[in-house]
């Protein structure tokens, strides 16, 4: 028995070699099964996004199963105890080796093509609307400047918040003005698709259409120090008149702080 173990052992290894990518690709499809993955999408492009995620997942799935079974198969072919013949050299296959790096460089074009109109869309066609919201991140919390009904940023009527909670609209097209007080920060939604490094000195532009309401995380998707685990928030989309109406309630509220503040 013991001599029998010993003598698949090295086929063991080779099984062993196996499972390991099969268990790899069974919590992909798992996963897959039971949206698992990612959030759950509350944004008109975020189905472009995913369609995209999924497609690239898929084909490098497909490339990490091919090899795997291809080094398996080899591993157990070609193990020493059972295969005595001496090692050749072989240079190999010139045509092959032009097949292999002409596959890559094509997949890598049309993956670069495919997602062409997703970028623009969510990096370079900001629509033409005034600012919703200024987000400022700093070391360790994300502010928040609302305009107030002059529609303009940077007047008295402004309404700015520090509590890490972000209002806003859904059904309606949104822009937010992105920056940095101190350091490299990443606003990040998840439920809305959306990341944006914000830069020092560097205004950025985030819009996006939310379909549905809730609260949702913020998240400083960049290492910004020893305080970057606090770093969170919560957006929370609203119906047009909740939001209005929300933004309101601050007014009054950031008012009352004034006059408490003058006496």
């Amino acid at each position: 028995m013991i001599k029998r173990f010993l003598r698949w052992m090295p086929n063991f290894w080779a099984l062993l070699f196996l499972a390991v990518p099969v268990m790899g690709v069974a919590t992909f499809v798992l996963a897959d099964r039971y949206n698992i993955w990612l959030p759950r999408d509350v944004s008109e492009h975020g189905r472009t996004i995913d369609q995209l995620f999924y497609f690239i997942l898929y084909l490098t799935g497909v490339v990490f199963i091919v090899t795997e079974v291809v080094l398996f198969y080899f591993a157990w072919k070609y193990e020493a105890k059972h295969n005595n013949k001496p090692v050749e050299f072989s240079h190999g296959s010139h045509s092959l080796e032009v097949v292999w790096t002409i596959l890559p460089a094509v997949t890598l074009l049309f993956i670069a093509i495919y997602q062409m109109d997703a970028w623009a869309a969510a990096k370079m066609r900001p629509p033409e609307i005034p600012f919703t919201c200024e987000v400022t991140g700093r070391q360790f919390n994300w502010d928040f400047r609302y305009p107030g009904p002059d529609n303009v940023l940077y007047t008295p009527d402004d309404i700015v918040r520090t509590d890490g909670n972000l209002y806003l609209p859904y059904g309606e097209e949104v822009l937010l003005k992105i920056t940095s007080a101190d350091v490299l920060h990443s606003f990040f939604l998840p439920n809305l698709r959306l990341k944006q490094d914000v830069i020092p000195g560097m205004d950025q532009k985030m819009w996006f259409r939310a379909t549905d309401g809730g609260s949702f995380d913020i998240v400083c998707a960049e290492l910004c120090g020893w305080g970057h685990y606090k770093m969170k928030g919560r957006i929370h989309l609203l119906k047009p008149e909740e939001y209005q109406a929300k933004l309101e309630e601050l007014r009054q509220e950031q008012n009352t702080m004034r006059v408490a503040e003058t006496k």
